[in-house]
């Protein structure tokens, strides 16, 4: 069995001496892993590294093994993103989180997302935004999608300003004036209402993590990755 594929390094643990078991997300074979001989070289380490973009040959020889991850470096990232401590902690979060995904089940929406987020990460001011998206693209991916197109109570699409945290749904700032201390605010970048604010950045992430947290880590008895939490604080320091 053999195959051919990019993808974004998530994780890498030792494996004997020399060794490394390399975990990727990739666009066609989803995520992935395999061994890759002498991954604790001086030569495979810096390509084997988080955020890192490679690409990959990986043979077995049946298609439930393991595998051998031969790999060839693309955009080395890492080093870029772990000078500073928002883009760790954003880099962090994100190949967390796709973890999350099942492994050899392609989501290529939700690959091409990730590129687009690593890719801007030089532009502070747009990818806090575009991490958020990323993070409501995973909820749909996983089946757990929020519908932000019209209100779930009056139908309409017009001043949609809340979301319901029992159903998933936009609610209307009229419809949920009663009730807004117990909705989430719907950021306006979320609606297409231009670039993000500070402010509206850390209401999409609390908007997503209630939801990650609630039907996807906890049914699996896990907390939310402590680089998330980071990076919620980080970007609220940021915000004062």
């Amino acid at each position: 069995m053999e195959w051919r594929d990019q993808g974004i390094v998530l994780s890498v643990r030792r494996h004997g001496e020399s060794n490394a078991i390399a975990e990727l997300l990739t666009p066609v074979h989803g995520r992935a892993l395999g061994l890759v001989r002498g991954g604790r070289s001086r030569l495979q380490r810096p390509v084997l590294q988080p955020g890192n973009l490679v690409q990959v040959q990986w043979r077995a020889r049946l298609e439930d093994h393991l595998g051998v991850f031969t790999l060839e470096p693309l955009a080395l990232r890492a080093g870029f993103l772990m000078d500073d401590a928002s883009r760790l902690s954003a880099l962090s979060t994100l190949t967390a989180l796709a973890q999350l995904l099942p492994e050899r089940e392609p989501h290529p929406r939700v690959y091409e997302a990730a590129q687009v987020v690593l890719e801007a990460m030089e532009n502070d001011a747009l990818w806090p935004a575009l991490l958020v998206r990323w993070e409501l693209g995973l909820l749909d991916e996983l089946g757990f999608g929020l519908d932000l197109t019209r209100c779930a109570a009056t139908g309409t699409a017009v001043d949609l300003a809340y979301v319901s945290p029992k159903s998933g749904r936009a609610v209307s700032r009229a419809a949920g004036a009663e009730w807004h201390d117990r909705l989430f605010d719907l950021p306006g970048f979320l609606k297409g209402e231009g670039a993000a604010t500070a402010a509206e950045v850390l209401a999409g992430f609390r908007l997503t993590g209630y939801f990650l947290a609630r039907h996807v880590l906890e049914p699996r008895g896990i907390g939310m990755p402590p680089a998330r939490e980071r990076l919620m604080v980080l970007l609220g320091q940021k915000n004062r």
